[in-house]
């Protein structure tokens, strides 16, 4: 199930990204922001889920996303159209921060909604499609057409994950980690912003004596936060694709590699120099970020969401910088790992027909660029031009540019996502390891036997 196929469309990405200016992007993966919307339909059930019209769908049509940094006002706006172009469709939302431990239990019975965005904690697309929750789509995906004709199939930015050549779930969502910094601090006291691993150690020293703080924080709840936004980069630029293919398919021998060693050396090398936070174990990801933020620490690795869900604590004169996560050897260019959010069907959806026509109806150039206007990221959807857009934050216009600069980024793409079964093993042992308590030795050696007893249960 778990032969790696790539999608080779970065000539086409690296193009359209060239066309379409990046603006301010907001996630948040843990769930442990402020509710934004709550888990409730907006409509009880109606007596039959699909009553089978001739004329067009009709029935209960559950929904579930997960509401975090993005907002969920395109969401409003997407349901409110579709119900208008089928009003006998009685959709039922089930929404919120913290929503995917709240349908858990509908899923593990055998009774999930229709659609499902895959995103936040507590979801895991690999796991899903694992266990068979996830609806095959792909077949059906190749019919399906853009307003201008062309198929969606080679619309995506990048393509979606593959499992032995079939698909499960469409990107939706197109985001990217890296690693943040107050640019107005470090104008301010000539601190050096990081091109590799060895200018990001020398600068962390500066400014750990400069200003008396640990330089480096992360969400110690979450250890996927330094996985996703540190290590894969680290492991790419190391390794290449094929690398990272198979430590996020758990390979034998990938994790005690030794050039996953070499990697893990570095997190070592990090922690010995007293770099990490001291308190990141209790730090969740909006307290890293709010650290970050107060000068408590100076770069924080995460996503691009990061501004717009921090908006309303950001000091005067704050100036984000991005910078893909320094990991590299010196010599060698930037590696960053696209992170992207999909949108699938369950398997045991009740009304598959309506639940086509939703997916469907959502994959469109102007709900591309009404998504970007309501959640300031971007849909995984090409040839939209954002240019145009007087909201567009510098720092993702420059961080666009560096991106789309193959002498200073290279791109990799993963697969699909690490199984939640094999990364929550490998983000305890990574935990230990930032914490001090773990030699990356000892790592390498636990993060092998998870990957073992993960090929194990599959």
């Amino acid at each position: 199930m778990k032969q790696l196929q790539k999608g080779r469309g970065w000539l086409l990405f690296a193009l359209l990204l060239a066309l379409a200016v990046f603006i301010s992007a907001c996630s948040s993966d843990d769930g442990d922001s402020e509710p934004v919307s709550s888990s409730d339909g907006a409509e009880e059930p109606s007596d039959s889920a699909n009553d089978g019209s001739e004329d067009g769908i009709s029935g209960d049509l559950e929904i579930q996303y997960f509401v975090g940094g993005y907002g969920d006002s395109w969401w409003k706006e997407v349901i409110a159209d579709f119900k208008e172009a089928n009003p006998d469709v009685n959709i039922i939302e089930h929404a919120g921060p913290n929503i995917n431990e709240e349908m858990r239990s509908r899923w593990v019975s055998n009774d999930p909604p229709d659609v499902v965005y895959i995103d936040g904690a507590g979801s895991s697309e690999t796991q899903m499609v694992e266990d068979g929750q996830l609806m095959n789509l792909t077949e059906w995906v190749e019919g399906i057409e853009l307003e201008g004709g062309d198929k969606l199939i080679d619309s995506f930015i990048v393509a979606p994950a593959s499992y032995d050549g079939d698909i499960y779930s469409l990107p939706l969502v197109f985001d990217t980690w890296g690693t943040w910094y107050d640019r107005a601090l470090f104008d301010e006291k000539g601190y050096e912003v990081p091109t590799d691993f060895d200018s990001f150690m020398n600068s962390m020293k500066k400014i750990k004596e400069g200003e008396d703080i640990d330089p480096l924080v992360t969400s110690g709840q979450h250890p996927y936060y330094f996985m996703r936004g540190m290590l894969y980069p680290a492991f790419a630029a190391a390794g290449g694709e094929e690398l990272l293919a198979d430590l996020i398919s758990g390979a034998e021998g990938a994790w005690s590699s030794d050039i996953t060693l070499e990697t893990m050396k570095k997190v070592e090398e990090i922690q010995k120099a007293g770099f990490f936070d001291s308190g990141l174990g209790a730090l969740n990801h909006t307290q890293s970020q709010m650290n970050f933020l107060l000068h408590d620490n100076a770069f924080v690795p995460v996503g691009f969401w990061l501004p717009n869900e921090m908006a309303n604590d950001i000091p005067e004169g704050f100036d984000f910088g991005f910078i893909p996560s320094p990991m590299q050897d010196a010599g060698e260019p930037y590696a960053i790992v696209p992170d992207l959010r999909p949108l699938a069907i369950a398997e045991n959806a009740e009304n598959p027909e309506a639940a086509k026509a939703f997916v469907e109806f959502v994959f469109t150039r102007e709900y591309a660029m009404s998504f970007s206007e309501h959640t300031g990221a971007i849909m995984n959807i090409n040839g939209v031009d954002l240019t145009e857009n007087e909201n567009v934050p510098s720092y993702l216009t420059e961080a666009n540019a560096m991106i789309n600069d193959p002498e200073q980024v290279q791109i990799y793409e993963k697969p699909y996502p690490m199984s939640a079964d094999l990364e929550t093993p490998l983000g305890n042992a990574l935990m230990s390891l930032m914490l001090g308590n773990m030699t990356a030795e000892q790592f390498v050696e636990e993060a092998e036997k998870a990957a073992a007893e993960y090929r194990s249960g599959l």
